[in-house]
Order: C-alpha cells, then sequence, then structure tokens
C-alpha cells in the first residue's frame, strides 16, 4: 500500500470549518501523480510514449471530520487493472494523526494518447512497470464492462 502524508491547509477547509470536498479530491491526484512518478510513470516517460492518465469517476465515501492543523494519511492500492492496461482503478482511504479512518473513494482512470485524444492501450514497457503496482485484497481484472457499471451514459443538450 503506497501512503502519503499531507498537512491541511488553510486553503484546504471549507465554511464549515472542515476539510473541503475539493480538497479530498486534489490529495488524492496528488497522491496519484506521486505514485505514478515513483513508479516510473514520470512526466518525462509518459511524454515519450504520448500518454497521458484520465479520470472517469472518483466516489467518495466520508466517515469522519477531518481540521485544520492536523496531518492526513492518503493511501492508495490498485484494485484494478485491464489485462492491456488500457483501464486502471485505484481505491484511495484517508486517515488522520490517530489512524482513524476519515473517507474512503474509488477512482476509475485510463489512457489517453495526447495526439489523437482518444483512449488508449498501454505500451508494453508500462504494463510491465504497472504489474508491480501494489495491489488491493478485492484487486480484479478489469474489461471494458467494468467503465460502464454505474449505467450513466453522456445525454447531449440538444
Amino acid at each position: 500500500m503506497y501512503k502519503k502524508e499531507f498537512e491541511i491547509r488553510w486553503s484546504d477547509i471549507d465554511a464549515n470549518g472542515h476539510l473541503a470536498n475539493s480538497a479530498y479530491t486534489n490529495f488524492m491526484s496528488h497522491t496519484r501523480m506521486a505514485f505514478f512518478i515513483e513508479h516510473g510513470f514520470s512526466i518525462q516517460k509518459l511524454a515519450e510514449f504520448g500518454v497521458g492518465p484520465i479520470v472517469f469517476y472518483e466516489h467518495t465515501y466520508y466517515y469522519k471530520e477531518s481540521f485544520i492543523g492536523k496531518p492526513i494519511t492518503v493511501t492508495l492500492g490498485l484494485s484494478g487493472l485491464s489485462e492491456d492496461g488500457k483501464f486502471f482503478k485505484f481505491e484511495h482511504n484517508f486517515y488522520n494523526h490517530k489512524g482513524e479512518h476519515l473517507a474512503s473513494s474509488d477512482m476509475l482512470g485510463s489512457w489517453i494518447d495526447l495526439k489523437s485524444r482518444k483512449l488508449m492501450v498501454l505500451p508494453e514497457p508500462l504494463i510491465e512497470l504497472s504489474d508491480k503496482f501494489p495491489r488491493t485484497k478485492e484487486f480484479k481484472t478489469l474489461t471494458k464492462s467494468d467503465t460502464r457499471i454505474e449505467g450513466k451514459r453522456p445525454k447531449d443538450l440538444i
């Protein structure tokens, strides 16, 4: 399990005086990018292959409040990966300085070809690196149908 610690800043709290939901999203994103960099997916490496990560969704569940002046720890584990590396799913958990569980979030993502702007299969050297990611106990091999499991589809305004 990957861990990253954060200090809650003034700009991270909302009108209720606790950690804002947007801050949870920012901490997860920062944790993921640090994780990718530490596991060989540096900005330079991604640029070499013309690939970038994208988010399909983040579902966050809040359990306890967190306040300014107290550190929080964000964990990350790989809970799903397609065989071709095209789709990945991370589980994030938030803990306060006492180790109490504050929130959890499931995030589903993919890779985009930065030139064509279309989803892409992960290049083989990056698949080899992703095979070494720490996995959750609930890890599963993802398929394309797992990306639409919620049944949501785009509906244009027009």
